[in-house]
């Protein structure tokens, strides 16, 4: 006896079952992305980094260190004391120290030259500890006082174009025992990790998302990061050395995401999972 369904009307249905399936499979993705930003969105009322960002601001105007002074005719580029808007003009080059610098190597400049720190001290500290939680929460402030502004990095100095270009450069780097780049995870459109969407950090609007969102409290450790120690986590995950704290490195890729984010929105400080 012959079955109802011929060889080519099982095939239909095979094919439409494997459509179902991966239909299916598609928007249990999509639903999990849409889930993790229902999930910040709840969270962003009482994001700690608000914590962060007021001893960020009462950090700022202390009079501290050996010389007993305050940060307040700190020159984060727009300046001595301009805070509003220093943020999104950041990474960028500095006549006094002849360096292209970002928010938390400048603090360090402004902490040994104005309180009587010391700056290399600080750098070698370990994340979260003393010093280094102290620039990470200004960090924070800096970058709040610029919220809802547009990034708009200079290129106008030959050392601002210099460090985009050794960003660019490091950005698509493949190295270490698991040969990745920058690149690999964040070059592409739709890309994800897990549940984790990942921006494409060589144009907008994903230039924008990332570069903009840090420092951002970690839900995960209950941390907060600013760009550094983000750089860092990623340098970790492609298994290399850990770039020294305000080294050119890190820096130079702040420039090279910073540039390519022209016109995206600073939505610092962030929450993330």
């Amino acid at each position: 006896m012959t079955h109802p369904l011929d060889v080519t009307g099982r095939i239909k249905l095979a094919l439409l079952a494997s459509l179902f399936a991966w239909t299916g499979s598609a928007m249990a993705q999509k639903s999990s992305a849409d889930s993790i930003a229902e999930y910040r969105a709840m969270l962003q009322d009482g994001n700690p980094a608000d914590l962060f960002e007021a001893k960020g601001e009462d950090l700022w105007k202390q009079k501290r260190g050996p010389k007993n002074a305050s940060l307040e005719q700190c020159d984060l580029g727009k300046g001595p004391g301009v805070v509003k808007g220093a943020w999104v003009e950041l990474p960028r080059y500095f006549a006094d120290t002849g360096r292209v610098q970002d928010v938390e190597s400048r603090l360090l400049t402004c902490m040994q030259t104005l309180q009587g720190f010391n700056a290399e001290a600080i750098a070698k500290t370990p994340f979260g500890k003393d010093e280094q939680n102290n620039v990470t929460a200004i960090a924070t402030w800096i970058s709040a006082e610029s919220k809802g502004m547009t990034f708009n990095l200079s290129q106008n100095h030959v050392q601002e174009r210099k460090m985009y270009e050794v960003g660019k450069r490091l950005f698509f780097l493949r190295g270490g025992s698991h040969d990745f780049a920058c690149a690999t995870c964040h070059s592409q459109d739709d890309k994800r990790i897990r549940l984790q969407d990942l921006p494409n950090l060589t144009k907008l609007p994903g230039a924008g998302n990332g570069f903009g969102a840090w420092p951002a409290y970690r839900v995960s450790n209950g941390q907060m990061w600013g760009m550094q120690l983000r750089l860092n986590d990623c340098y970790r995950q492609q298994r290399f050395p850990y770039p020294l704290f305000g080294s050119e490195a890190t820096i130079a890729l702040g420039v090279f995401m910073g540039v390519n984010g022209k016109g995206g929105e600073a939505t610092a400080p962030a929450i993330k999972r």
